[in-house]
């Protein structure tokens, strides 16, 4: 075993103690099922829904909004109802998942590599380098996300990628904070200056020394956005600026049933918007426990 391996701690104990606190908390390991449970269900989507909800020569409107358990003119059976559009609702929603935790999953992924690079490089350079980067990060934490949010959706438009765009813009500056944060505590440490010694690159130190170490915090913030964007995509939704209704998500289906909420139609909107309270607080509650086993003060507490 090499000098730096002895000094510097194991990433993979990081992650076998966060599973491990997980499974010791009743709630939180009900709350990982869920998470897991749906993420499964969003990949084979299309193998578990009755109905393409979007393809539509699957689509009758003589089927438009019939209640929970309603039959069709041909006896199949639509166990939460449809929407004004035919749609059966168990597929609208299974697609609509897919749709809401592959955008909060890839925003949060592409946001959690920005930022976790800028905070390695703030705090592994500091000085003038340090001060631009943290004050373009206060600029941003300065605003509140949503509303970023849907003043770049204004100019940019309807779509996907640009939701994700957005997402990734308002996001960055929490990991970029929280990683400078831990990053400049393990800075002075005997193995990152040993690393220096040995002549190993910059990047290998940032990447391969700092970043370990910073895992953490890190995971945490990473759960806890990724449930940020899936509610700010589902609100952008709602509003009528995120994604477009070819590629519908929770948030859109949430507003197409806000219509007729009022008019006695409440399973084209209370339906989709149980799932998506379900999955954030999922994301939520697992998120909250992994802040307490990572921090050994909270952890004791």
């Amino acid at each position: 075993m090499s000098f730096l391996a002895r000094l510097k701690p194991d990433p993979e104990g990081v992650l076998v103690q966060a599973a491990s606190g997980i499974l010791r908390s009743p709630r939180a390991a009900i709350a990982a099922f869920v998470c897991l449970a749906l993420v499964l269900i969003a990949l084979i989507g299309p193998f578990l829904a009755p109905q393409n909800p979007y393809d539509l020569a699957s689509l009758d409107i003589m089927d438009a909004r019939l209640a929970p358990g309603g039959e069709s003119f041909d006896g199949h059976v639509y166990w939460l109802g449809t929407d004004g559009q035919g749609r059966d609702m168990l597929s609208a929603m299974i697609y609509g998942l897919r749709t809401s935790l592959g955008v909060g999953l890839l925003a949060g992924v592409v946001a959690m590599g920005v930022g976790t690079t800028l905070g390695l490089i703030a705090a592994y350079f500091g000085g003038r380098t340090d001060a631009l980067i943290m004050r373009v990060v206060d600029l941003m934490l300065g605003f509140p996300t949503i509303l970023v949010a849907l003043m770049m959706l204004a100019v940019l438009g309807q779509g996907i990628g640009k939701v994700i765009l957005a997402l990734v813009i308002v996001q960055w500056a929490f990991f970029a904070r929280a990683v400078r944060s831990a990053a400049l505590v393990e800075r002075g440490k005997e193995y990152v200056e040993a690393a220096i010694c040995l002549g190993l690159s910059k990047p290998r130190i940032l990447f391969g020394q700092l970043l370990p170490n910073c895992l953490p915090p890190l995971i945490v913030i990473a759960t806890l956005q990724v449930a940020s964007a899936i509610a700010a995509e589902a609100t952008l939704s709602f509003l009528g600026i995120g994604l477009p209704i070819t590629q519908p998500s929770l948030g859109l289906l949430i507003a197409n049933g806000y219509q007729v909420l009022l008019a006695g139609l409440y399973w084209i909107s209370v339906f989709p918007g149980v799932l998506l309270a379900l999955l954030i607080f999922s994301i939520n509650i697992v998120g909250d426990r992994l802040r307490e086993v990572l921090n050994p003060r909270l952890e004791q507490r």
